[in-house]
Order: structure tokens, then sequence, then C-alpha cells
């Protein structure tokens, strides 16, 4: 049980520009909800001996100074479309101070339960959204003395490595640490006046395949799912590796053999479509994103702040994905990879930006009640965080011993996590419906 002490209100240290600031094609569509994640820390001296609370309120009205733009909020814009702005208010950042009854022992290996989303604030989205902060923060101390960290950073605001790059400047500066690396902040770095070659096919935007003979999603969507946390020794990585590879022909082109990711991907796809029991002529997307900062030409500078990522599809009907080798279903996540040139993402962010209304993209309609595409059955979407720098974050007190997503998934979201020890493995965070989960873990272990 959690219990709330308190809220903080943060605000940038000293005085930062009051702007409306420019959001591009790829902020626009993104959810107006946040990305949770936590981090535990075990108890030590200098959590017992220190003003927790204190380090992170100081820090983080100093590191705000860097990042104002995540001190503001939101507005509808006035050309209507879904489209959101930016207003850099420096309205400010909550940080809520909680307790707990557990210990950091209790959570086991952290497997993403609701559990641990008490640990993470809550926000109700049914709020006016410039009433909604674009960063929420949660310290909660257990009975063993060691806290978690529970953070939500906005969809809007920031990808994956620009939330990272976020957190590692603000843990630097509680912990007195050099060098500070600002973020670039100016997003129409994507804009460009140069001429396409050729136009952006939007066929990976279109809505996922429904299970056939159902005319709608409705019916997967009400059923119940469950989580399960499944690590990958480096070992049973290699051997997926191995078994895609063995039939690339290496002189045909083909210089590099699958990488972890890529035939870790096509496992879980296989083994989802299996456990789901699909009839063979059952349409299945694979639904991810890649990263394109170094797509670019020039690419984006290394600090950028916002969103670079575009949506990616692989898709196959289950009986050929299943009848057909490993290194079949990891070809169709490279090629879909390999479409992401610096044409194909300036193709995309146009298109989007002449889109009439992005608003279909998002989770939550605009009174931020549930909407939207349906990943699950029978389809997948996969986040990687294996190139992203996950751990590190050291406030003063020591670097973390887990770090996570929260539970915030539906049938069919998956993360594919680097291990915390280095040790080369990789855990696999997968949410699906309760009836397929059972043979899914028999499948992603048995059929390596």
């Amino acid at each position: 049980m959690v219990t709330f002490k308190a809220t903080h209100i943060v605000k940038p240290a000293e005085p930062t520009p009051e702007e409306i600031m420019y959001l591009n094609a790829c902020d626009q569509i993104k959810d107006i909800t946040h990305t949770p994640t936590i981090y535990f820390y075990r108890n030590n001296d200098k959590l017992d001996n220190g003003d927790a609370i204190g380090v992170l309120r100081d820090s983080l009205s100093k590191v705000l100074e860097l990042f104002y733009p995540l001190a503001g909020r939101l507005k509808w814009s006035e050309e209507g479309g879904s489209r959101v702005e930016l207003h850099c208010n420096g309205r400010g950042v909550p940080i809520h101070e909680a307790v707990s009854e557990a210990a950091v022992e209790d959570f086991g290996d952290f497997t993403p339960t609701p559990e641990i989303q008490d640990l993470i604030p809550s926000v109700d989205y049914t709020t006016p959204i410039d009433e909604i902060p674009l960063v929420i923060v949660q310290l909660t101390r257990f009975k063993c003395g060691g806290v978690s960290i529970g953070l939500g950073v906005s969809h809007v605001m920031a990808d994956g490595p620009s939330a990272l790059h976020f957190v590692d400047e603000w843990a630097k500066i509680a912990r007195g640490a050099e060098p500070i690396i600002p973020p670039f902040l100016d997003r129409k770095v994507l804009e460009t006046d140069k001429p396409l070659a050729a136009e952006f096919d939007p066929s990976v935007l279109r809505p996922p395949p429904s299970l056939l003979g159902e005319e709608d999603n409705m019916e997967q969507r009400k059923k119940p799912i469950t989580v399960a946390f499944l690590n990958l020794k480096k070992t049973q990585i290699e051997k997926l590796r191995n078994k895609a590879s063995e039939n690339l022909n290496l002189e045909a082109g083909n210089s590099r053999g699958y990488s972890r990711f890529e035939a870790v991907a096509a496992h879980i796809w296989r083994c989802t479509s299996k456990a789901r029991r699909h009839v063979a002529e059952q349409p299945t997307s694979l639904h991810f994103v890649a990263d394109f900062r170094n797509k670019l030409r020039p690419p984006l500078p290394k600090n950028f702040f916002g969103n670079a990522l575009i949506r990616v599809e692989a898709a196959d009907t289950s009986g050929n994905l299943l009848s057909t080798p490993i290194g079949a279903a990891a070809h169709k996540i490279r090629a879909a990879v390999e479409k992401v040139t610096d044409e194909t993402v300036r193709g995309y962010l146009d298109f989007l930006k002449g889109l009439p209304d992005v608003g279909r993209f998002r989770s939550l309609d605009n009174n931020g009640r549930p909407k939207g595409d349906f990943y699950g059955n029978p389809n997948l979407a996969i986040i990687s965080w294996t190139a992203l720098p996950l751990y590190g974050a050291d406030f003063g007190w020591g670097k973390e011993i887990h770090m996570g997503p929260g539970s915030m998934g539906f049938d069919g979201k998956t993360f594919i996590i680097p291990s915390h020890d280095g040790d080369g493995s990789f855990n696999v965070a997968i949410w699906l419906q309760e009836e397929n989960m059972g043979a899914f873990k028999k499948c992603f272990y048995d059929d390596i």
C-alpha cells in the first residue's frame, strides 16, 4: 500500500523564455499521455543520511532551466485538426512524495504489474490538457529504506533517447557531475524545402488487421490481459540469431547476419501467432518504430530533444509466418527498417503535415477517452530499448538496481530490454490475453 505525504510543484530555478514553441509533425501524432518508467534504489548510508526529496526538488529546478519546455503545458491549437501547441509558461513539474509498506525485495524480478504502477503518478486524461503537467514524478520510500522514482514524460515532448537525456542531465546535476550537455530544442530542424524524389507510401499508417470473421476488434479489446517478464540468456539470443541467419546468403549482397533485435523480434512474432492459434490465412502485422536521427542528411544533432521516430510495419499471414523458418520473419523486419531513409522520413513528415486531422493516431480522443487503432490480437507492437543508455541514473545515492517500464500495456505490447547486469541477456516484458499467455511462454522457450 502506498500512502502519499506531499506534492511539491517544481519550477525552473531561473526565469525561462515564455513562448509558444513549434511542434513538428512527429510530435503532433503522439499520444497526449506519458511514458511510465520506474527506477529502484537499495537502501544505503547516503539515502539514510540525506534528504532525497530535497535533492530531487533542487536538481529538478536546475535541470528545468535547460529543458524548460518540460515545465510548460499543451493546449489545443486554434487551427483544429486535433493538433496541439506547446506553451512554455513555467508552470512546473509535480513531485509526489509517498511511503510504502513494502520492501524493494517484495517486487521480485520487477515484472511491470499494477503494484509497480502504484509507484508512478497516475493522470486523469479527461482533465483539460492545459492542466496536465508534461513531466510527473513520484518518490516512494520503502520500509527497508530503499526508494523508487516513478517517472512519466509526455509522449508529445520526448521519445526514448530524449527522455533519457533529460534524466541523465537531472541525475548529473543532483550528484554534482560534469559536463552538463544541454538539449537542442529547435524542432524546426526537421523541416526542409528540399523537393522529394518520391511520394511517401502511407500504407504503413493503415489500421492493423482484425481477426478474420470479426467485423471489428471490440471483442478482442474486452478480453482480460496479463503480463510476463521473461529472460533470454545471451546464449539463447545467439542461437536465435544463428537460426535466423543460417539460410542468409552473405555472398548475395547480404553483408551481415541478422541482429539480436531482428532475431528476437521475429521469434516473439512467431510465438504470438502460434499461441493465438490463428488460421493460416490470418493477416498479422508487427509494428515498431525506428529512430531516424542518423538517417537524415545531415543527421540530427546528437542532443536533439523531441521525437525522431518513424512508424514501421512488417506484415505476413500467420500460416506463412509459422511454416517458414525464423529467418523469413527476420527478413521482413529488416526490410521494413531498411525502408527508413532520408527520403522516406521527409515524405513521412510532409504526409503527416498535410493531414486534415492527426487524432486518428492517438489512443485517446480529444476528451481523454480511449479510442484508436488496436495493436492486439492478431497483431504485435514491439518497443526496443536495446540501443538506449537505460542505466546509471545516480542522483547521489548510487545507481539504480532496476529500471523498466510501468504497467501500461495492452494485448500485444512488448518491450525488449537489455539486462541491467550487462551480461548480454534480454528481458522481454509482454502483455497478452490471459487465454494465450501459457502457450506463448511455452513456445518462447521451447522453440528457441
